[in-house]
């Protein structure tokens, strides 16, 4: 089926494209995702919303490299994630790509102390977690986030929305080319909710950064530039 392809209002060259992406599952069963195609410019602000099974959270793994998918091509700063092996693809993961997920037990890991989850992208790159280059981001971060101080306590004295905002600061500490936030706000109370979105926007804003949003909270999806439905698959 021929796609149609949404681009987000032009800020900069494109962070994020997929052309034609579907995704089924089960040999010939339904797609997930149907033919998909969109442009997600460099330092925008992007929502994704839809019902339940409308294909929102497919679109995700599939934007982040988190699952190939069945056809089509899905590019990351001009990479095709296609033409990746599986151990490139998991080096972009890390270097390139930030995450925040909604469930708070895939965001931190809880024998770490707070600054060492937000810096374990480096330290996992190669970076010594001792250096100063290393504790400055982390400290720095953490002071952006709200959480000055906190950096040797554990993941388990915060808050869920202090651990989401520990989140959010892990995402960032690469300076990646795109941060995927899948539902990340599901499971705080709005005054929460807000601050983790305020970090988000910020994050555009001030530093330029790229964010896709996966949401069911349209008062979520009003912070971002744009917002893009998903129904039965497909990019409405």
């Amino acid at each position: 089926m021929k796609s149609t392809v949404h681009t987000v209002t032009a800020v900069g060259a494109a962070a994020l494209s997929l052309e034609s992406v579907s995704r089924r599952y089960g040999g010939r069963g339904s797609a997930a995702l149907d033919a998909v195609s969109c442009v997600v410019p460099a330092g925008s602000f992007t929502a994704v919303v839809g019902p339940s099974g409308s294909g929102k959270s497919t679109f995700l793994q599939c934007a982040a490299g988190l699952d190939r998918p069945t056809s089509g091509t899905v590019r990351i700063g001009g990479t095709d994630l296609g033409a990746l092996s599986e151990a490139a693809l998991t080096r972009l993961r890390r270097d390139r790509v930030g995450f925040v997920f909604q469930s708070h037990a895939l965001n931190l890991v809880p024998s770490l102390s707070i600054e060492e989850n937000v810096v374990l992208p480096l330290v996992l790159a190669g970076a010594d977690p001792a250096s100063d280059d290393v504790l400055d981001r982390g400290r720095e971060l953490l002071t952006r986030v709200g959480l000055a101080g906190r950096g040797p306590d554990g993941p388990s004295t915060l808050s869920g929305g202090q651990q989401q905002r520990v989140a959010v600061a892990r995402a960032l500490v690469t300076e990646p080319d795109v941060v995927f936030a899948d539902e990340p706000t599901a499971s705080l109370d709005p005054g929460s909710a807000a601050l983790v979105l305020a970090l988000l926007r910020d994050a555009v804003r001030i530093d330029g950064r790229t964010v896709v949003m996966v949401t069911h909270d349209p008062s979520a999806a009003d912070w971002a530039d744009t917002v893009l439905t998903m129904d039965g698959g497909r990019l409405r």
